[in-house]
């Protein structure tokens, strides 16, 4: 949801009290549409974060860190001249507007005292920083706007500052009884309540909209007295900060706890709006940047594993011409057997097949350019090299199938990855393996490999759970016990899972769970009941030369079990 003006105000509240009197110690501008102010005063080092990006404009605290870039752009260059030093004398919101005044103490190059607006406007695609010298000009903005028309609201430096244009509907916040009534007597209650609420009225986002709507069940009779006590709540202070996530992601936030969800998604109030806008923003980006690099890296797999395929079935059809050597060497002897009814220049042979039980004529083409010893030798260095190219391709296209099946276990792990971190640890496999290269200019990750994850199953043995191919290897090989069993789907890639029996025999309870846990990091997580093979340890090997993630296995049982998510997540260390 956006930034709404009910909610800012809860938000300016907060940075009144905690920026107020604060100096500017440093500028940066992590990226295009950011700007990171730290603070120092009242006993604290801060660090307001400004964001003017489409979607994401908000003002707030953060505890997060930014990666700058090597070079800083003009716009912070020029922050930093102007506002390093300054002292923030006042923070307000103009009324009902999406927007934050910052007023400046600052001093210019002749040290004369004067005072600066930083000005952060939140408004939707226009959303814009604006740095305002003490006569009321654009000393610069974020982002410059130059629409041609002198009746249109212009952004170029030089120009005088004017707020945005007002809107035409009245301000809930500041709007009377009797003015909200008489709007609603009037109403056309053939409209949805929530769109009648937007179109009437300024300072409500379609969020709070749709709640109002729905705690009056559509009753037009019922919004003025449900009005006028959200009105007396919201202009007494009485704001919750409140998180909404669907899963594990972030959904939406509000200023107050929100009927209309019920218990679709999780609710968690939080202790204010900065921590609130930072954790939002914060996990949302990084979903979203890990969603991204997911996909990057699932299509770089992707076009590796279309290639092997392409060339193994190339090596196949290559493989089955080869079957045609045994003619090709029948019809070599039958030169030779032949050869003193041949001469040079003869195009066909027509000759009986002995080979054949009936002995029919056959004809067998020749090149005239050749006499008949050249053919018949001709014909034998095709058949060696037909049967020396069965036995090399035999052995490229074995080699091929188990790049092709690393590379579907690969996109298996990669659609089971559940932070960056697990991505980067399949990248460097990859890497390591020689399917990805890594140019030279590029950093190599070098942090330490993450642990397996972790569960304990109902009866308190630990599981533990592949995140990528090299990890499965080791725990497979490495960190398992030969008494503990080892789990994995059958015929369906996905990540090797060890239940640790502490050398006793584990309950059905145990296995069932440790086989739920294979099904759901496994490429069956969505297909209904899935075979899953367990064994002991001491039973699994990895034959020599394999990829990582191969093994082979023997003295198996089965189980068939479904994906249940809530049940591996309460099983989660």
């Amino acid at each position: 949801m956006p930034l709404d003006a009910i909610c800012l105000s809860g938000l300016t509240a907060e940075l009144q009290a905690r920026v107020t009197g604060a100096k500017i110690d440093k500028v940066q501008q992590p990226e295009r549409d950011m700007i990171l102010l730290s603070l120092r005063g009242k006993g604290e080092n801060l660090r307001l974060l400004l964001a003017a990006g489409t979607g994401n404009a908000r003002v707030h605290l953060t505890e997060s860190s930014f990666e700058n870039p090597a070079e800083p752009p003009m716009f912070c260059m020029l922050l930093r001249k102007h506002l390093i030093g300054a002292r923030i004398a006042e923070l307000y919101q103009p009324q009902s507007e999406r927007m934050l005044v910052f007023e400046l103490d600052t001093r210019d190059e002749l040290g004369v005292e004067s005072r600066k607006k930083l000005i952060a406007e939140l408004i939707g695609r226009s959303a814009n920083l604006i740095l305002v010298d003490s006569q009321g000009r654009i000393i610069d903005c974020m982002r410059r706007m130059d629409y041609g028309g002198s009746e249109l609201r212009r952004m170029l430096p030089g120009m005088i500052y004017r707020m945005p244009p007002a809107q035409t509907k009245p301000a809930l916040l500041s709007s009377s009884e009797d003015e909200r009534n008489a709007m609603i007597c009037s109403a056309d209650q053939s409209v949805p309540m929530d769109k009648w609420l937007m179109e009437h009225f300024s300072g409500l986002s379609p969020l709070i909209c749709r709640e109002l709507a729905f705690r009056c069940g559509g009753d037009y009779d019922a919004l003025p007295a449900l009005l006028s006590a959200f009105l007396e709540s919201v202009l007494a202070g009485e704001l919750t900060p409140t998180l909404y996530y669907e899963a594990d992601k972030p959904r939406d936030f509000s200023f107050m706890r929100l009927k209309q969800y019920s218990d679709e998604f999780r609710s968690e109030q939080m202790e204010s709006f900065s921590l609130l806008l930072d954790t939002f923003y914060t996990r949302r980006d990084k979903l979203e940047q890990q969603r991204r690099r997911g996909h990057e890296l699932t299509r770089s797999v992707k076009t590796l594993r279309d290639r092997q395929q392409r060339k193994l079935i190339g090596q196949q059809e290559e493989l089955r011409r080869t079957e045609e050597r045994e003619n090709v060497r029948k019809s070599a002897e039958l030169i030779t057997a032949n050869i003193y009814r041949l001469r040079k220049g003869d195009r066909m042979l027509r000759c009986q097949d002995y080979y054949s039980d009936d002995c029919p004529e056959i004809e067998i083409p020749l090149d005239p350019m050749k006499t008949p010893q050249q053919n018949a030798a001709a014909l034998f260095k095709e058949y060696n090299k037909m049967k020396n190219a069965r036995v090399h391709l035999t052995a490229l296209i074995d080699e091929g199938e188990s790049k092709l099946e690393y590379l579907n276990s690969v996109l298996s792990l990669i659609e089971g990855a559940e932070s960056e971190k697990d991505l980067s640890d399949i990248r460097r496999e990859l890497t390591e393996t020689g399917f990805l290269h890594v140019s030279r200019a590029k950093k190599q990750d070098k942090g330490k490999v993450q642990a397996p994850l972790r569960f304990r199953s109902s009866d308190g043995l630990e599981i533990l759970v592949g995140r990528s191919n090299l990890q499965n290897d080791e725990l497979t090989t490495k960190l398992a016990r030969r008494s503990d069993y080892w789990l994995h789907t059958q015929k369906t890639h996905g990540s090797h899972v060890i239940l640790r029996t502490d050398d006793s025999t584990p309950s059905e309870r145990s296995l069932e769970e440790a086989a739920i846990i294979a099904v759901y990091y496994s490429q069956g997580r969505d297909g209904g009941k899935i075979p899953v093979d367990y064994t002991l340890v001491r039973n699994v090997r990895k034959p020599a030369g394999a990829l990582p993630g191969k093994v082979i296995y023997t003295d198996y049982k089965t189980l068939t079990v479904s994906s249940d998510e809530d049940l591996v997540k309460s099983l989660k260390v």
